[in-house]
């Protein structure tokens, strides 16, 4: 169960970090370069903790899946980037593959 901890504390970290990279403006702007280095530290550090107990194949899957799915929901609300229907479809078809590797994959960590 800590590895499915770090695994979500290190998405977390991903998303504020991803979702404030357009806000750095290239880095140029301090503070929100402050809080994609800082986020992107966490990010790697519990991600190498959760990989201790779940496979690397599956950690991965799970990440960016996640990630990929809250930050483009982020982007349309703070951004105002819009997604078509293929985009969405697409959105739905990695959550609903990390929703097989979670609840059908006996690769998982369960």
């Amino acid at each position: 169960m800590p590895g499915l901890i770090y695994l979500a504390i290190a998405i977390i970290g991903e998303v504020i970090a991803t979702s404030f990279l357009r806000a750095s403006a290239g880095f140029t702007q301090l503070v929100p370069t402050i809080v994609v280095v800082v986020g992107y530290g966490i990010t790697f550090y519990f991600f190498s903790l959760a990989l201790q107990t779940i496979p690397v194949g599956i950690g991965y899957a799970i990440w960016s899946g996640v990630g990929i799915v809250l930050v483009s929901i982020i982007a349309y609300f703070v951004y105002g980037q819009t997604l078509d229907l293929p985009a969405l479809i697409g959105i739905g078809l990695i959550l609903a593959g990390v929703l097989v590797i979670n609840l059908f994959s006996q690769s998982s960590t369960h």
